[in-house]
């Protein structure tokens, strides 16, 4: 059977590259083998808390080869999206470092004034874990004056070593409620991160890989986007799990090392 090759491969973090602090044995092997092959590839993250450098030296910490460009979270994409038409929109934000350096970095302008929020151009909101009343009370000034209303992502729970507690889908739902109007969400399981990263780099959707741990975010990303997935059993989702759902992933992995039953790379 001839194993396909692929001109990108489109990796989750964590659940897939490591597990919190916690190593996956696999993961270092194959980013190298990618390297060593030349195969191109980029980290995809929901995360909007952790800026590019956090990122790095998170997996670097495991040994896993990468570099700044390889790198694309929800906040990056945010700003991405924000900055396509205009050179310095008005932003209202609430979320953390990752998301602040971000739009910062792509030329947006933040604002916080009264008077800013009656006009600004965009209410972006990320996860927050010091997220305030007045926070969510500008956002909802801002929304409600006719910001274009924009969430990184709709994760309503975040795990953490104190169990499931509110993620930014949660927070996101405040201002939805208060102001009757829906986000635009940007990260998985929405499709539009990875539509985005194939209209840069100019690859079509048929040359692109999703490697994840999570069916619900990763795997569904990738079908609704229209690429091929490959879920790894090292994370979230239980091969128990997925055998309930319908739409199945193109290939189905023990752990990443095993790519080679089905695909070549290079």
């Amino acid at each position: 059977m001839m194993h396909k090759n692929y001109k990108l491969m489109i990796i989750d973090l964590d659940g897939t590259m490591y597990r919190g602090n916690e190593r996956i044995d696999e993961a270092a092997p194959f980013v190298q083998q990618l390297v060593e092959t030349g195969q191109d590839y980029i980290f995809l993250t929901n995360n909007s808390t952790k800026t590019t450098s956090d990122v790095l030296t998170h997996l670097q910490g495991f040994d896993i080869p990468v570099k700044p460009e390889q790198v694309y979270t929800t906040s990056k994409a945010a700003a991405d999206y924000v900055t396509r038409e205009s050179q310095a929109p008005s932003v209202y934000m609430i979320g953390e470092k990752g998301l602040q350096q971000a739009l910062s970095e792509a030329g947006c302008r933040l604002v916080d004034s009264e008077e800013e929020l009656q006009h600004c151009d965009y209410v972006i909101i990320g996860l927050d874990r010091h997220v305030t009343y007045e926070k969510l009370a500008k956002a909802t000034i801002a929304v409600r004056a006719g910001a274009t209303f924009i969430s990184t992502n709709a994760d309503k729970a975040l795990p953490t070593e104190r169990g499931l507690l509110p993620g930014n889908g949660a927070i996101t739902s405040v201002v939805e409620t208060a102001t009757r109007t829906a986000p635009l969400y940007i990260g998985k399981p929405e499709s539009l991160m990875l539509d985005m990263i194939l209209k840069e780099k100019q690859i079509e959707q048929s040359d692109a890989l999703l490697i994840g741990d999570n069916y619900d975010t990763d795997i569904s990303t990738g079908i609704r986007a229209g690429v091929d997935t490959a879920i790894v059993f090292t994370g979230f989702t239980s091969k128990e799990e997925l055998e309930k759902k319908k739409a199945q992933p193109t290939y189905k992995w023990d752990h990443l090392l095993q790519y080679e039953h089905d695909i070549t790379l290079g």
